[in-house]
């Protein structure tokens, strides 16, 4: 069985061969800290809620890829144990804005509405991109996987980190742009389009729905 995702500006994957099996869903960072009030990026002066509105996308993605058969794997964001909760830097005010949460604590949790299932891997990372401090690329590459639609927050700099390393690596990328949130739209229409330049040079963008009705042909 083979499917192709409608996507700009190409469709996902390029040709209409993959199987189910050779894809994944990459979920990045949909923690507490990121899409709940109370938690980092709101210590940090964001608003939540768009970091939030992804969650619903996300949801309905992650339906249509288990039950077709395609990989889902999450990664989990932390600072490392070593580091204080102050990030290096300094805001307007001259004070150091917080950081992630340590591995373990509350902020660290990925939101209840996202909850991987017990046979789905979720990679510890402790870098902007998966690819670095996680075990990503030896889990794809022992999986087969070539093909991956990546979603999460944020899209300008976790997802987009990640994604980058992933085309540098040979993988087949997606973008799923109403499944990323950002701090701001801005960010986010910046993070969308770079995807999609020069013919698509790190990959295409997609949206949930395009997702759901593609995989529809499985």
């Amino acid at each position: 069985m083979q499917f192709q995702i409608a996507a700009e500006p190409h469709p996902w994957p390029p040709a209409a061969r993959a199987r189910p099996g050779e894809c994944a869903v990459i979920v990045v960072d949909m923690q507490h800290d990121y899409c709940t009030p109370g938690f980092y990026i709101e210590r940090a002066g964001y608003q939540t809620a768009p970091l939030r509105a992804p969650i619903p996308h996300i949801a309905r993605v992650l339906r249509a890829a288990r039950s077709t058969g395609l990989h889902v794997v999450y990664t989990q964001h932390s600072r490392p144990s070593g580091r204080p909760e102050a990030a290096p830097g300094a805001d307007s005010r001259g004070s150091a804005p917080p950081g992630p949460a340590l591995r373990g604590e509350p902020g660290w949790e990925i939101v209840p509405e996202l909850e991987p299932e017990p046979s789905e891997v979720v990679i510890q990372k402790t870098t902007i991109n998966a690819f670095c401090s996680g075990e990503l690329r030896h889990l794809l590459d022992g999986a087969g996987i070539r093909y991956l639609a990546l979603c999460g927050n944020t899209i300008d700099v976790c997802v987009h980190s990640t994604l980058r390393a992933a085309v540098d690596l040979g993988y087949d990328c997606l973008l799923l742009a109403d499944c990323c949130g950002a701090v701001e739209e801005g960010l986010r229409r910046w993070a969308i389009e770079s995807v999609k330049v020069e013919s698509g040079v790190f990959g295409a963008v997609a949206t949930a729905t395009s997702f759901v009705q593609g995989l529809s042909q499985v």
